[in-house]
């Protein structure tokens, strides 16, 4: 008897979560806050048969890069057979969506083909071509109808705003859950995510990782890191000062001007390792048997020793230990000529060590080739942040330190 009441028991709260689930959004699981987006797939919730558009979403890492997760649907708890589904719109993009349902039974979806306009002349003697057309955008709606498809992907492009108004007012008489699969991937997005102010659903394309919590998780982690270092290197940043001061006429401290955060100007500090001290308008970088550097500051820098005051920089809140490595104002204003969304990677507090250092791109750039290398380094950072991420960069500096040949 107590048997039979415990399997009743557990059907009722069975069908209790199922209805919970069917008054969610299909795209995502119950805790949803923002649908993080990345490069390479996203769908963008278009339950907007009514006269709202709502968008759902939860956080999900980019660096785990998983599609799985990207796409895991109501269905999966819902139904016990796959939900039929069709993409109206054939593009690189909706072709990888199809072939990602087909790659990962898990999703629970049978996909069924494409509709796409113009497809003779799009298709016609290349590669590429949809593997399952089904007809025209116009009669998409008919199938649906006549086949009880469960979800819709709209792949047309953003131009096509027109025909997906009109698709959408032909569906108007389906239950099927419609998904928009923009085409904004075009662009390259840094930290992108949908979410809604009051409502009203909004597309952030490039914004920092660094908003919210994860701002306060960075700051705590760069003050409890900096401090902690500080307090252990101290006796050797007194000797490296005295060695300064002994072996070459000049301050201890070299100060540049470097861009921040935002793009504003920040004093870094680093030991003096030559017998200039640059910061104008133009800023030669440092060569290898540089005849400007000092005996002790060649040392310095090829152990990169001289960067160690820039903790106390960290600790003032102008720079983060892990983080794009901050260039002279002159570099600044020369690259960003140069280089497409150079300035993108002010997004966050420039950092003492990099992404972009512990994958050998350290030390001098001479070729713009070099610097352009660095700056994908810096913007990948951007996209991919996590705290785990800062640590792994954190201990690959240490082993880059010690045989690295790039620095001096």
């Amino acid at each position: 008897m107590q048997g039979d009441f415990f399997i009743t028991f557990l059907g009722v709260i069975m069908e209790s979560i199922k209805a919970s689930l069917s008054s969610v959004s299909p795209l995502a699981p119950i805790s949803i806050d923002h649908y993080h987006t990345g490069k390479e797939s996203s769908t963008w919730n278009l339950n907007c048969l009514g006269n709202s558009m709502g968008f759902e979403s939860n956080i999900k890492p980019l660096w785990k890069k998983s599609v799985v997760n990207l796409f895991r649907h109501q269905w999966s708890f819902t139904q016990n057979e796959a939900s039929r589904a069709v993409i109206i719109g054939f593009s690189s993009l909706s072709n990888e969506l199809a072939y990602k349902f087909k790659q990962n039974p898990s999703l629970g979806v049978n996909f069924m083909g494409f509709f796409d306009d113009r497809w003779q002349k799009r298709f016609s003697g290349q590669s590429q071509q949809p593997e399952k057309l089904l007809g025209s955008v116009a009669t998409a709606a008919e199938f649906v109808k006549a086949h009880n498809v469960q979800h819709i992907y709209i792949a047309l492009p953003m131009s096509a705003q027109p025909r997906i108004l009109a698709l959408l007012d032909d569906l108007r008489d389906t239950t099927a859950s419609i998904y928009f699969v923009p085409d904004i991937f075009l662009f390259d997005l840094i930290q992108a995510n949908i979410s809604n102010i009051n409502g009203i659903p909004i597309v952030a394309v490039c914004q920092s990782p660094f908003v919210g919590i994860n701002s306060k998780i960075k700051r705590i982690s760069d003050v409890v890191l900096s401090l902690s270092i500080l307090l252990l290197i101290a006796p050797l940043m007194l000797l490296i000062a005295i060695g300064v001061k002994l072996s070459s006429h000049g301050p201890i401290l070299f100060k540049q001007r470097r861009y921040g955060l935002d793009g504003k100007e920040i004093l870094v500090y680093k030991f003096r390792s030559m017998t200039v001290l640059e910061d104008g308008e133009h800023v030669n970088q440092a060569t290898r048997n540089d005849p400007r550097i000092t005996r002790l500051g060649s040392f310095l820098r090829k152990t990169s020793l001289d960067e160690l005051p820039q903790f106390i920089n960290v600790l003032q809140g102008c720079m983060s230990i892990v983080g794009p490595r901050p260039h002279a104002v002159s570099h600044n204003e020369m690259y960003r000529s140069l280089i497409k969304g150079y300035m993108i990677r002010h997004k966050v507090k420039p950092g003492i060590t990099g992404w972009a250092q512990v994958n050998g791109f350290r030390g001098e750039t001479d070729i713009l080739e070099k610097m352009q290398d660095r700056i994908n380094h810096d913007l990948d950072y951007l996209r991919n942040w996590s705290l785990f991420l800062d640590l792994v960069i954190i201990f690959k500096t240490i082993a880059v330190v010690i045989k690295d040949k790039n620095a001096y």
